[in-house]
């Protein structure tokens, strides 16, 4: 009896120390995004100390090259009443702007409360190269008829 019972003990021992303390997160992007974003000073840093520091750009600008955008988003496990589906626990990005010279003019860091307040612009505009011509359109609504019977 005394032997099963420091088997059964061992066995706990084992299974108790498999399990984890620590939250299981899934990281994606820079990780302390916050952090390293305060080593940069603005008029001092330039494009090279922030490849340095941070790394390249997830985003850059089409035109100018001179916006830079990078993303931190930690995903954890939720709690009981979340059924174990993934909660957003941290999303920030860091817009880096430069002038034409290399150096850091702005820098706006945005956590999760900040862009809750974002306003988004509800206009649209046409795309005209993707646009279909009037033969196109016409040859589709013949086809369309010819396929409805």
């Amino acid at each position: 009896m005394f032997f099963k019972y420091h088997i059964f003990l061992f066995f706990l021992f084992i299974f108790i120390s498999g399990c984890q303390l620590k939250e299981p997160l899934k990281p994606h992007g820079i990780m302390y995004l916050e952090n390293r974003s305060n080593e940069l000073n603005i008029s001092k840093s330039n494009k090279n100390d922030v490849i340095k520091i941070i790394g390249r750009p997830h985003i850059k600008d089409n035109q100018s090259d001179e916006t830079w955008i990078y993303f931190e988003r930690i995903l954890s496990k939720g709690k009981f009443h979340k059924l174990g589906q993934h909660v957003l626990k941290e999303n920030n990005v860091l817009v880096l702007i430069f002038d034409k010279y290399g150096v850091l003019t702005s820098k706006d860091f945005l956590d999760k409360e900040e862009m809750n307040d974002l306003k988004f612009s509800t206009s649209s505009t046409e795309n005209i190269l993707t646009g279909k011509s009037f033969v196109q359109r016409f040859l589709q609504s013949v086809k369309q008829k010819m396929y409805n019977k």
